[in-house]
Order: C-alpha cells, then structure tokens, then sequence
C-alpha cells in the first residue's frame, strides 16, 4: 500500500513547506510526499529538489497545460493556489499505487503520527476536519463571533487538511472538486464563495463513506483553541484536550496569528511554545535570494502588478479569455486593452500613488 501526500504552495511559502515536509517525513517516511507549485523561481534562485524532503514536483504547467496562463491570470495568489489542489488531487490519484491520499496546506506542521486518519481510510472515503469540535459559552459573545459565526461563513470544514481513499466514492469527489475549483474557487463572499472551503459544506450532501473526523488534536489552529488545551505527557508527547497532538495549522503567521492566539490560548504556555518553535523553523528554512510576498504570476511582463479588478473582468468575460490568450505579456495584449478601453490601470496607479 502507498500513502501519499501533497501540500500547494508558491516560493514565498517556500520555507513554510519545508518545516511540514520534514514533519511529514519525520513521522511517515515510507510516504510519497508531492509539492504542487503555483509560481515560477525567482531570478537568481534555483531550487535543488534532489535535496528537499519532497519525491514529486507538480507545476501548474503540467497538470493545466495551454490554457494555464489564462487560468492563472484569473487567480489572485490565494486563489491559485487553492484552487490548484483539486486537478492536483485528480492528478495523484491516477499514479499507479496510490490508495490513500492526504492533502496538508504548507503552514501545518507534524507532532505526532496520524495514523488515526490512514486507519479511518479503510473504512471512509473522505474525510474531513471541522474548524470546530465543540461549541462556544453563550456569554461569551466574541467567541462565538470569532469561531461559530465564522465557520457559517467562511464554510465549516478547515481544507487545509483532506484525505481521499482511491476507490469509487473517492475517485467521484476528486472529479467533481477538481470541476469547481477550476472555475469557483474565489474569494467572493458575496455570493456565497471562500475559495475551496464553502464547497465542501456540501460534501456529506453529495457523497457516502464521509467522516468528519471531531479529533481535537487534529487542525489545531488559533480559531479553535479555545476549547483545545495543550499539554504533555510524561513521554514529551504533545497532547490537546488528552489526545494526541496529530498536526497544527500555523496560520497568519504575524500579527494576525500573535493577536488570536493570545485571545484563545491566554495562558496555555505550552502553544506559545509551539509557536516559537515554528517560528524559528521558518526562519531556518527561509532563503534570502527569494524576495518578499514574491509570485512569478503576480505583474504583467513589464514588471506592473495585476490589479485585482483586471483579473475578475478577464476571467468573467469569455471574449476577453478567447482574445488574449496570455494576458500577461504587455506589448498589444490586454494590459494594452485595459489602457485605452478602461480606467482600471489609472485608478489603481492613483490609489498607490504613482504620479
């Protein structure tokens, strides 16, 4: 039997998918771990994948073919690399002896085998985590604006984790999950869309064989640790709420991620802990010839960054997608239609300040 698994990631999260790989290695190392790119390298940078602790590489190239540059042009980052995941699952799936396949978004860490979630493989088709296992106190009106609330939003299971089993069912959520994410997986929650996350409120709808999986030690992340208290045992295993530690969800690793933490873990010491651990992992594995918030497919050719507002006019305009089949390149392509046909340019250099 062959377990797989794959995270989707661009060069800025580089180093983040370092630190879940050796995880992943570290706990599993018979595992066929993949590393699905949205992104080009950088100038002066070349990666050796022969010195990573990743079997496979996958670009957006290889699994979209002639129409990528089209499709990606459509994506912000977050986007593309969400979206990716489905065909990128299709894709694994179809190699010759893979019969389980999990899926880790690239800032989630390791601490313990999840041997829980390979086991439950034998039985389920797909199994899912919710952002939630328990509910918030009714007085405590933030929380459950932060947590419950939110979930309804955002979609109540937390897709940085999945895992699939190859058989029928499997097979049948991976083609219907590739389908929407290639064409639905947008930030657009005014009509209902987080990216990947909304559509999967209907997979126990859709499909048989679905567990969601209540382990709390499971996506362990800064949105649900208020009902999760970490500790160790005698051993030095990480523990949450007296079960193993299974994976952490390093998210908004910053400000962001700092401020939530310290709301819900207060003073649950042992979090903070973590924290500083993945945080000085990242640093580690981060390489400097790999600029900041870096992404080959964020500016058109001349080196001007897309505006959002250029990106949803051209993937919602199949005139447009069928003209200027790469709409990167400048010279007479769309950026040159987005300046004499429209105001989108203009405005975006006023709202930066470029004269």
């Amino acid at each position: 039997m062959r377990i797989h698994a794959y995270t989707s990631f661009t060069y800025c999260y580089l180093n983040r998918a370092r630190v879940l790989a050796a995880t992943l290695r570290k706990y599993h190392p018979d595992w066929v771990i993949w590393a699905v790119l949205s992104d080009k390298e950088p100038e002066g940078f070349a990666i050796d994948w022969g010195a990573e602790d990743f079997d496979r590489v996958l670009t957006v190239e290889e699994l979209l073919g002639e129409r990528a540059d089209s499709w990606m042009f459509g994506m912000d980052v977050v986007e593309a690399c969400t979206a990716i995941k489905g065909v990128a699952m299709k894709r694994i799936l179809a190699e010759e002896g893979c019969q389980k396949l999990l899926y880790f978004d690239p800032d989630i860490a390791l601490f313990n085998p999840v041997d829980n979630i390979v086991n439950a493989l034998e039985g389920f088709s797909i199994v899912l985590t919710p952002h939630q296992v328990d509910f918030e106190p009714t007085d405590d009106k933030s929380a459950i604006l932060d947590n419950e609330i939110c979930s309804l939003v955002h979609g109540v299971f937390n897709l940085g984790f999945i895992a699939i089993k190859n058989d029928k069912e499997g097979i049948r959520f991976s083609e219907w999950w590739a389908d929407r994410l290639l064409d639905w997986c947008y930030d657009e929650k005014n009509i209902g869309l987080f990216v990947d996350q909304k559509w999967c409120d209907l997979v126990p709808c859709f499909f048989d064989n679905v567990l969601v999986l209540r382990d709390p030690g499971c996506n362990v992340a800064s949105w649900n640790i208020s009902q999760r208290k970490m500790t160790f045992d005698e051993d030095g295993r990480a523990l949450i709420n007296g079960k193993l530690l299974r994976f952490y969800h390093f998210t908004k690793l910053g400000v962001v991620g700092d401020a939530m933490t310290m709301r819900y873990a207060k003073d649950n010491i042992e979090i903070y802990e973590l924290w500083r651990w993945y945080r000085d992992a990242v640093v580690s594995n981060t390489d400097p010839r790999i600029p900041k918030k870096y992404w080959y497919y964020g500016n058109f050719d001349n080196g001007v960054e897309i505006p959002r507002t250029a990106r949803k006019l051209y993937r919602d305009r199949s005139d447009l997608k069928n003209h200027f089949k790469n709409p990167f390149h400048v010279g007479d392509g769309y950026y040159g239609w987005l300046e004499s046909e429209t105001q989108i340019l203009v405005k975006e250099e006023s709202a930066s300040g470029v004269a």
